[in-house]
């Protein structure tokens, strides 16, 4: 834990094996891989007081599974995290079918952070 200070929420929300409400992160690379699932995650318009905040990955759900519907989420994903992550990098993103549902597609994004405080590359499986 640095200096005993938690730094945000752990996503997904579950409860805390330490006597909080919610499981909460004590180390940067958990917080940012945290920040990134939840700003994917949410549903724009769904934050109050921040309607832009999310992204529109649900208008993808009953396009046909082609080049222009995959190039759709990566711009997607790429303007949310340019926007509300500025520090992040996105390195590596690839979007799949799902090996275990027809229906589904599994985005991988592999990001670095580079800022004055530290440097750190993480990994993020999503399923859509």
């Amino acid at each position: 834990m640095a200096n005993g200070k938690y730094i945000n929420i752990n996503y997904p929300f579950k409860d805390s094996h330490k006597g909080f409400f919610l499981d909460l992160n004590d180390e940067d690379s958990q917080a940012i891989k945290a920040d990134l699932l939840h700003l994917i995650l949410t549903r724009r318009g769904q934050r109050l007081y921040k309607p832009d905040f999310g992204t529109d990955l649900l208008k993808f759900i009953f396009e046909p599974e082609d080049g222009m519907t995959m190039a759709g989420i990566k711009e997607e994903i790429y303007n949310v995290v340019k926007t509300y992550l500025p520090q992040l990098q996105i390195d590596e993103l690839s979007i799949v079918e799902s090996d275990e549902d027809e229906y589904a597609a599994v985005v991988t994004i592999k990001y670095s952070i580079t800022d004055a405080v530290f440097t750190t590359s993480d990994l993020v499986v999503v399923k859509l």
